[in-house]
């Protein structure tokens, strides 16, 4: 992925964390491309990690920001 790319990912997340606007993530999951809605509950760039709550199921997922294709306000 590109750096340009990935800062702006980064920069999504962390207004959505802020915000707390919803948010439509799509990433990679066990090879596939996977899209779900829900809220952002904790970034660590450094870390490559973030915590998503899930619309549907208001379940934690903790993922790798690595795993991230896209992320948009929905």
């Amino acid at each position: 992925m590109e750096e340009e790319q990935m800062e702006q990912i980064n920069f999504t997340l962390i207004e959505a964390l802020h915000t707390n606007t919803q948010v439509y993530l799509t990433y990679y999951k066990n090879g596939q491309h996977i899209s779900d809605t829900g809220f952002i509950q904790f970034v660590d760039a450094l870390g490559d990690e973030f915590i998503f709550i899930d619309e549907v199921f208001e379940l934690k997922n903790k993922m790798r920001l690595s795993e991230l294709i896209d992320v948009r306000f929905t």
